[in-house]
């Protein structure tokens, strides 16, 4: 097992105006699932490829352990990599893609059968082994080729967007089953998605990227109740946190008819912003009777009921501009179309972002 470092890598590619991985430092733990998320484009991928050593670093480095791996080429990196479409052989059976690597490296057929047993059964595999892909659903063969890369036990284990081809019902059993196996094994895993909730329900950590920058590496509690930027805040988190920008008054900001109090220090890195981005999560609001001067008027637009709590999709009022709102309100409490709520944010909850740079400020008092 082995720790990994990126340190200031970057990537250019050919002809590219700006980087599309611009000096990423990262320190992944020895044993830790760490998950790259971001939206298409944001340099996950490239990431992953430039430790793999499929794509090149044009500066910086990259380290496996102790081990400088920039320039080494892939089978020198003691690395397995699980890819989004399986790359299975369809003309060997199950256990012969298991044991493929194992067999260009030379190991003899008894070991490498005892190998591929051993990963089968840590797989629920074993019933198949003597099956061709073909023959296989979609998270079987997605288990095969992990098989695959557990054979080989390298020091680390890569994985990019592997479940992205399954249905939703499959993706959820099978993003379990892959962060038990992960636990279960200790081995250093590094993981892209563009699925914000593969990203919190599976990693020790998560590393947030846009434009090739890294914008925030943390728990996913952490990331959840502190992030860093606006960006990370309307990222992370289904539906997203409401994001509006509100002038700034005596005692706090003003969002609707109430003041939100927030504190004079925590407004410090506001600087000279007359305005500031308050974020609220749809579960961070509170229903409040119609006519109270504090609740803001919310017209329901559309309802999503999910049994046992809903999420209403509505417009309101704020400084004079309609606002789009997203509230989670009880399952059986489930307003119309039509319908208007009110809500206020609750304090505690609230979130500060400075207008001119996006930089968190606080969660209000």
């Amino acid at each position: 097992m082995a720790s990994v470092t990126y340190d200031k890598a970057t990537r250019v590619y050919p002809g590219a105006d700006k980087p599309s991985v611009d000096s990423l430092d990262l320190d992944i733990a020895d044993g830790e699932f760490l998950v790259l998320v971001g939206p298409s484009g944001c340099g996950k991928s490239t990431s992953l490829r430039m430790l793999a050593g499929l794509e090149d670093v044009n500066s910086g480095a990259i380290r496996i352990g102790d081990r400088d791996v920039t320039h080494l080429p892939p089978k020198d990196r003691d690395i397995a990599m699980v890819f989004q479409n399986y790359a299975l052989y369809p003309h060997m059976t199950v256990a012969e893609n298991m044991g493929f690597a194992l067999k260009i490296a030379g190991v003899n057929k008894a070991d490498i059968r005892t190998k591929v047993e051993e990963a089968a059964k840590i797989l629920n595999l074993t019933e198949y082994l003597d099956r061709k892909p073909k023959a296989l659903s979609g998270g079987q063969r997605q288990r095969v080729a992990m098989g695959r890369a557990i054979v080989r036990e390298p020091q680390v284990f890569l994985m990019d967007e592997p479940l992205s081809n399954l249905d939703a019902k499959l993706r959820v059993s099978t993003r379990t089953q892959i962060a038990g196996l992960q636990r279960r094994l200790g081995i250093t895993t590094v993981y892209v998605t563009h699925d914000q909730t593969e990203a919190l329900t599976m990693g020790d950590r998560v590393a947030v990227l846009k434009d090739g920058l890294l914008q925030q590496v943390d728990t996913p509690r952490n990331m959840y109740d502190k992030p860093a930027n606006v960006f990370v805040a309307g990222f992370i988190g289904s539906p997203a946190m409401n994001l509006v920008e509100v002038p700034l008054v005596d005692g706090g900001v003003k969002f609707g008819g109430s003041v939100v109090n927030i504190s004079r220090e925590n407004l410090a890195g506001a600087g000279s912003d007359k305005t500031v981005i308050v974020g609220v999560r749809p579960e961070h609001f509170q229903i409040v009777p119609a006519g109270g001067i504090e609740g803001v008027a919310v017209t329901v637009n559309v309802v999503e009921e999910l049994g046992s709590d809903g999420f209403v999709y509505g417009t309101t009022q704020l400084g004079g501009e309609d606002k789009e709102l997203v509230v989670r309100v009880p399952g059986r409490q489930i307003p119309a179309r039509g319908e208007t709520v009110h809500v206020v944010p609750i304090a505690q909850e609230t979130h500060v972002f400075a207008t001119s740079t996006g930089e968190r400020l606080s969660v209000c008092d």
